[in-house]
């Protein structure tokens, strides 16, 4: 019955049978939020919540459910039950919606620091105690947090809350590993989501005095409410006389919540209407999310391929307009050079027409026609091979310049790809990480001729080689600190297979003195059973001596009572030696616990740290990349 809230809105639960087993750390009625909203700040008093970890589970005796039975209400034992965290906690998807959640709270609240989605992907212990501190200050304004001991504090609070998962206090001093922010940021969010109910509540408090008396604040901190008092009285009196079902309980509940809070059942159809389209909504954007897993991370390559596409284009019309200037300049000397045949061609006809006159004027012999026939032929023929001359001049002037703009091009493209390496490894402005003062950017221009290109040799070849050896002995150091460290992690595996082997031994001693003691306890119970009946058989002996024999009664009183005597002294006995023998396991046994606890807790702490560094070393690890970039420098020093 702890979830009365979810009532009105139900159509009525089915049964109640989940609730028999009742959760120790969901505190009834009371919430972090429910508390008087003007102390508040008092959440760390008196009484503690359970841990957080574990609950308490009351088991009830025998019960019949039978249409007429009753219930008994005499309660069993109590145990113990892990919480598992039903939350996808390894689902990245989801930590990044939480961080998400936590970078815009943050925003919204004006947190006096700066925050970023990559900074809240894994932030340092100094940066999670001042979030922490400022999400909690909405609950308690005049909270501080202390200045040591914070791994102890913060847990705490978040069971003081009523957080029902566990919180350890190792994970308070690795905040920002990956094995821990997604169960630190998922608490911040839930903390995060009791503000907000906390602060809804302080704004509609005057709505639920209305027409109803919701009582005050108890000695123990829980808020009464009438009708829900009398709900759960009848609840708790059916399923004490054997029923499993309160759908008219229910029905009556709903009905008198609806009555007292004014509730529309022509809205409730439009909002479940409006709810079921939200949910369709949702199930397509996460379906078209799944298709298109990260849409923005391809539109920024695409944007990038294309403003590169942009910027090659823009080199070639820039080529293009070179090159047009230059034909420009060849077409101006081709006409007038035209200009010039023209005025040739021109006294040519002025020179025939003359010749033409004084042909037309004058008689010529046979031998002189054939004569001015051959030499025009021969004229003839030497114009048209003049004119093929041409033709391939011009044809090998066009593969030239042909073979001149691809040339070209590929020296630009090479001189790119070189400024992409440089600008990727720091090399390139001057004042970039690794270019250490040196220019290592070349200016490509084909006009200075086909020595342009000579000079960088002299300046880029001798800091280029020194960097290259730099990076090498860089390589060396980093390989052999690598071997170094996989040394230390088989020495400290070596050293867990023995700790764990010297920690089953202690278990297998520890079991064998448990044996032992149930042995010991066992054989004093026999003895005591022995002496039982031997003081059984004296008194039958007493009686049968009173009745049959009075001579020697005395002689019979004092004997049994020293038997009683010596009774009494084994007795004694039995139980100081059963008490010493149980006291000494006792304490053997909580040493043996302590010590195999305190192992325990060391290897996890050396598995840890071995891990961490073991992770941050592989992050490091830029060995293959080294060596495909030193690869790449040495082709392009020896083209150089």
């Amino acid at each position: 019955m702890r979830r009365s809230s979810s009532i009105a809105g139900s159509s009525g639960r089915q049964s109640m049978m989940a609730l028999r087993v009742q959760d120790s750390n969901k505190m009834g009625l009371q919430t972090p939020q429910m508390k008087d909203k003007g102390t508040f700040g008092k959440l760390s008093m008196s009484k503690p919540t359970p841990g957080t970890s574990e609950r308490k589970v009351s088991f009830f005796g025998k019960r019949t459910s039978g249409a007429g039975g009753s219930r008994n209400s005499q309660y069993g034992v109590f145990g113990t039950e892990k919480i598992k965290d039903p939350r996808p906690l390894h689902d990245k998807a989801f930590i990044q919606q939480c961080i998400k959640q936590l970078c815009e709270f943050l925003a919204e609240n004006g947190y006096a620091h700066n925050v970023s989605m990559k900074s809240l992907q894994s932030p340092s212990v100094k940066d999670f105690l001042k979030i922490f501190t400022f999400i909690y200050g909405f609950l308690c304004p005049s909270y501080e947090l202390p200045d040591s001991k914070f791994e102890e504090e913060i847990p705490r609070v978040f069971k003081e809350l009523g957080y029902p998962f566990p919180l350890s206090k190792s994970s308070m001093y690795t905040v920002g590993a990956p094995h821990t922010w997604p169960q630190i940021v998922t608490a911040l969010v839930w903390l995060i989501d009791c503000v907000k109910l906390y602060s809804a509540m302080r704004e509609n408090a005057p709505s639920f005095d209305d027409g109803q008396n919701w009582g005050g604040e108890t000695d123990d901190g829980i808020v009464h409410n009438k009708l829900f008092m009398d709900y759960c009285v009848k609840c708790y009196d059916h399923f004490m006389k054997g029923s499993d079902t309160f759908e008219e309980l229910d029905a009556e509940v709903q009905s008198k919540l609806k009555n007292l809070f004014n509730i529309d059942e022509f809205q409730i159809e439009s909002l479940a209407a409006d709810n079921r389209r939200l949910h369709e909504e949702i199930a397509r954007l996460e379906k078209e999310k799944e298709n298109e897993p990260d849409r923005r991370v391809s539109l920024r390559n695409l944007k990038s391929s294309l403003q590169a596409d942009v910027q090659k284009y823009q080199a070639y019309l820039a080529n293009l307009e070179s090159h047009i200037a230059i034909l420009d300049q060849k077409t101006e000397g081709v006409n007038e050079e035209l200009e010039t045949a023209e005025m040739e061609v021109e006294a040519m006809k002025q020179e025939n027409a003359r010749l033409q006159h004084i042909f037309d004027n004058q008689k010529y012999s046979v031998a002189d026609i054939e004569r001015i026939n051959h030499e025009r032929n021969e004229l003839q023929q030497t114009i048209n091979k003049l004119t093929k001359e041409v033709e391939a001049e011009e044809h090998q002037l066009w593969n030239e310049e042909l073979k001149y703009a691809r040339n070209k091009e590929a020296i630009e493209m090479q001189l790119a790809e070189y400024h992409k390496l440089a600008r990727k490894l720091k090399l390139i402005p001057v004042s970039a990480e690794n270019s250490k003062g040196h220019d290592f950017e070349i200016q490509f221009n084909p006009e200075a001729g086909p020595n342009c290109l000579v000079k960088y040799r002299t300046q880029i070849k001798a800091p280029l080689m020194e960097i290259i050896n730099q990076t090498e002995e860089e390589i060396r150091k980093a390989t052999q600190r690598k071997m170094t460290l996989e040394d230390t992690l088989e020495q400290l595996n070596v050293m867990v297979v023995d700790k764990k082997s010297s920690v089953k031994m202690l278990k297998e001693e520890a079991e064998k003195l448990d044996d032992l003691y149930h042995q010991k306890l066992k054989e004093a119970e026999e003895e005591e059973q022995k002496c039982a009946n031997e003081l059984e058989l004296l008194e039958k002996h007493k009686q049968l001596l009173e009745s049959g024999v009075n001579e020697g009664l005395s002689e019979a009183t004092n004997e049994l009572h020293d038997l009683q005597r010596q009774y009494q002294v084994v007795m004694q006995t039995t139980t100081e030696n059963s008490r010493k023998a149980g006291d000494n396991l006792n304490r053997l046994l909580e040493v043996i616990a302590t010590h195999v606890v305190s192992i325990e807790k060391y290897l996890e702490e050396q598995n840890m740290k071995i891990d961490r560094d073991y992770e941050e070393f592989m992050s490091k690890d830029l060995l293959s990349v080294l060596t495909s970039i030193l690869d790449s420098y040495k082709k392009k020093a020896e083209s150089l």
